[in-house]
């Protein structure tokens, strides 16, 4: 044990529950009744500018300059935005803005290649200082995680928390303090950058009822839609929204849960089982249109072994395990997304739609749908009149996954 943790401790009070399979750093439940006043809270640790700040710790030259990230650095071929600085997103430039748009919204940017292995390294070791401290740690995904800690003092542990991350890795974080996670998420937002916040029954009125109802996690830009065309704008105007109003438009589970969301009600547990990722996907950007169908076949099938692999991957020993769903997904030119069997001569989607999904049997590990059957969704969508430019095929996983994927 450090030492210099261990000198900590009276400073801190931090009473950390049982953990299992991780042993807490400081089992101090002994002097509990020294302690005080303790409380339960979680706190949703956030990395900043995850991917631009790792590539600036490579790059410390380029710190204060709007940095992007993303394909292979050159703005002028084809692909997105990975990671943007805060100083490249007052120019309108956010994860998911084509390279090229990128370049024309903010010309003084320095563009970056992204770098995969890099970023995962990184978010292992913020994951592994995380569970150094204690408590129970749950990773959310690589740039965020929630902790639920036993504390006298939350604000002085969320600091001490942003410190230890940033002495052990050189990284920023947003802490994010609640009585739930639903709350913890949308404090570590209110803090950014680098800050903390506490969001909770006490002060939820007063941070949320003005705020649009997809500011809520959970709440994405189409059920906003739908809750504005009923008049509901707010979050306050949500929760004030009896639950059998929206039950019939919603249903009888999502509808009385938007309003649960809109109380700040959130009874999900902080869990230290490792994390698994609800889906795999994999997409490709060609920098030359591709005209021929069968040569967006032949990439539909590569892309539909190598997800098979990471769901493998994923899945690790054990015995086998639930069902998949597979969507595809083509980028036609002019921005338009379509998903398998949509008719572009209809106008499509602009922008990114969601993936068309069906369930899939097992197959073999590397078959796409169990074998030949990896490029049915192209069979039944046209490919005309604009030549695909950017397939992509993407397996979400139900309750559990089998451990012989058919994405």
């Amino acid at each position: 044990m450090s030492d210099t943790l261990n000198s900590r401790i009276p400073a801190l009070r931090l009473l950390t529950p049982p953990v299992s399979r991780t042993p807490p750093l400081w089992r101090i439940s002994r002097i509990a009744p020294m302690l005080g006043s303790v409380e339960r809270v979680v706190l949703h640790v956030d990395l900043d500018q995850f991917i631009v700040a790792v590539e600036l710790l490579r790059h410390p030259e380029l710190r204060g300059r709007p940095v992007l990230v993303g394909g292979s650095g050159d703005p002028t071929q084809r692909g997105v935005v990975a990671g943007a600085s805060y100083e490249a997103r007052r120019f309108g430039v956010r994860s998911g803005t084509p390279l090229r748009t990128a370049a024309a919204r903010c010309p003084e940017a320095v563009f970056l290649p992204a770098d995969r292995e890099t970023y995962l390294a990184a978010s292992e070791d913020v994951m592994a200082a995380l569970r150094e401290v204690g408590g129970i740690v749950e990773v959310a995904g690589w740039d965020e995680a929630f902790m639920l800690v036993d504390t006298d003092d939350a604000e002085r542990t969320a600091r001490f928390v942003q410190q230890h991350v940033r002495e052990r890795t050189a990284l920023a974080c947003s802490v994010g303090i609640g009585d739930n996670k639903l709350r913890a998420k949308l404090a570590s937002g209110l803090a950014k950058p680098a800050g903390v916040f506490r969001l909770d029954v006490s002060n939820w009125v007063e941070v949320m009822a003005d705020r649009p109802t997809d500011a809520l996690w959970g709440v994405g830009a189409k059920t906003a839609k739908k809750l504005a065309t009923r008049g509901i704008a707010t979050v306050g105007e949500l929760a004030a929204t009896p639950m059998a109003d929206l039950a019939g438009e919603f249903g009888p589970n999502i509808g009385p849960w938007l309003v649960a969301l809109a109380h700040g009600y959130d009874s999900t547990p902080v869990t230290d089982e490792p994390y698994q990722a609800r889906s795999h996907g994999r997409e490709v950007t060609f920098q030359r249109d591709l005209h021929d169908v069968a040569a967006v076949r032949a990439e539909i099938a590569r892309l539909s072994r190598t997800v098979a692999d990471d769901l493998a991957a994923d899945d690790g020993p054990g015995p086998p395990r639930g069902g998949h769903g597979a969507g595809l997904a083509v980028r036609h030119p002019h921005a338009r997304r379509l998903p398998a069997g949509a008719d572009p001569r209809r106008g499509g989607h602009r922008g990114r739609c969601p993936h068309r999904a069906r369930p899939l049997s097992a197959g073999p590990p590397g078959a796409a749908g169990g074998g030949a059957r990896g490029d049915r969704p192209l069979r039944g969508s046209e490919v005309s009149p604009g030549p695909p430019c950017q397939p992509g095929c993407t397996s979400a996983r139900n309750l559990s996954c089998p451990r012989t994927p058919s994405s």
